[in-house]
């Protein structure tokens, strides 16, 4: 299961917020929305989120195993 959990330290981290991320950035409100329930988010996100924060992909998102992961 992928968890946004980095990204919430990266963000207070920084000297962004979640307003500066929308508001001056274009993130959209259900984008965050995204982040703060662990849903499915693009590579196209993620790769702006980076340049945004200027952090590797492991400052926005971790993998966990889960009971809830799909059977491959």
């Amino acid at each position: 299961m992928i968890v946004y959990t980095p990204f919430w330290k990266t963000l207070r981290q920084s000297e962004e917020s979640t307003y500066t991320l929308i508001k001056n950035h274009k993130i959209s409100s259900s984008t965050i929305d995204k982040l703060r329930n662990n849903k499915p988010l693009n590579t196209t996100t993620i790769n702006d989120l980076c340049r945004i924060l200027s952090c590797p992909v492991e400052g926005i998102m971790t993998y966990i195993p889960s009971d809830k992961d799909q059977e491959l």
